[in-house]
């Protein structure tokens, strides 16, 4: 019996080390690489006959789990995995798994090279030489600053002691959503006067914002989080302040940041991701002096994209199997569907 899996990770191709391990371990690979927007059609057509799929960030939505009856085991070659129905999924029987830290190291550095690169200016300064000016501007050292993690996951816990050997104060919320400054708000109480005895303080996300020199995103897009940084959460924040965000766009209300940034109601952003990717010419974050948008590279490394190549094939041979390690939905699954087929 074919047992079939697809791969759409543009970065894995025919012959390379993970093609080799899924061949290896019994199964026929079909590549089909995602380098731009992919209809349901064209997505239901690619995995039809297949088992097993190893992805980008394809719409995995309920009108695909439900035109692709043969599919078992769902691995998105990364941490978020917002584009996939996961309920869906569930009904339809398909294991969904990520790789939670597969690439923490490479997004905690460029979160570094971010707040650098804010602090010091260096995007306008060099855009400014290759115009043929000489920019003398003065930046500011990071030493003594406060750092505002939003988030605890694997990423942001990288981004400690990177923050801490550069002088940062660091700050932690994990709230999902913003507490009243006059009152507890949803969630209060989780990190008030908390510490993790790691360097890192955990506060509300109120005072996160209020006290933080830099506020990096690291949540993950979920109801709770969608356009959490907004109008509200930007006036709470330092005139002098700058917002990183490396998790995912729609966090951010992107227009409020606009308004923010040429308001002068906040000094900058760094954003290695957007609402909408790539950049539409519409955006309202384009021409904005003081934003400066990224390509979603935070991830990016070859050691990361190795890893992640790797830990996908891995967890989706496990799950075809029936023994998925970080399968998000496999405990709903009855027996019958997570039998090895």
């Amino acid at each position: 019996m074919t047992r079939t899996v697809v791969v759409t990770t543009d970065y894995l191709v025919p012959g390379d080390e993970v093609d080799l391990f899924l061949r290896q371990e019994g199964f026929v690979t079909r590549h089909h690489p995602l380098r731009g927007p992919r209809g349901h059609d064209e997505l239901v057509a690619i995995l039809d006959g297949a088992e097993g799929a190893l992805i980008a960030n394809e719409p995995m939505t309920a009108q695909v789990f439900a035109r692709t009856s043969g599919l078992r085991a769902v691995v998105r070659t990364g941490v978020g995995y917002d584009s996939v129905d996961v309920e869906a999924a569930t009904r339809a029987g398909v294991s969904v798994s990520n790789l939670p830290g597969v690439n923490a190291n490479a997004v905690a550095e460029y979160t570094m090279a971010l707040l650098l690169a804010q602090a010091r200016r260096l995007v306008p300064v060099a855009a400014g030489v290759r115009d043929g000016r000489w920019p003398r501007e003065d930046g500011f050292e990071l030493r003594g600053k406060t750092l505002g993690l939003l988030g605890y996951g694997f990423a942001a816990r990288a981004v400690v002691p990177l923050a801490t050997a550069f002088g940062l104060r660091v700050l932690c919320t994990t709230a999902s959503a913003p507490a009243s400054p006059t009152g507890p708000g949803p969630g209060a109480g989780a990190n008030a006067g908390a510490n993790t005895g790691a360097g890192v303080a955990f506060v509300e996300l109120h005072d996160l914002l209020a006290a933080s020199d830099f506020v990096s995103l690291h949540a993950a897009l979920t109801p709770a989080t969608r356009h959490l940084i907004d109008a509200a959460a930007l006036a709470r924040m330092k005139p002098t302040a700058h917002l990183i965000n490396t998790a995912r766009g729609a966090i951010v209300d992107e227009n409020a940041l606009a308004d923010a940034v040429r308001a002068g109601r906040i000094a900058g952003a760094a954003l290695d991701v957007t609402e909408t990717e790539p950049l539409p010419a519409g955006s309202p974050l384009r021409d904005v002096p003081g934003i400066t948008v990224y390509s979603h590279l935070a991830g990016q490394t070859a050691e990361a994209r190795r890893a992640a190549g790797v830990e996908g094939a891995r967890e989706l041979v496990a799950a075809l199997r029936g023994r998925p390690r970080c399968s998000l939905n496999a405990h709903l699954l009855t027996t019958e569907e997570t039998r090895t087929r």
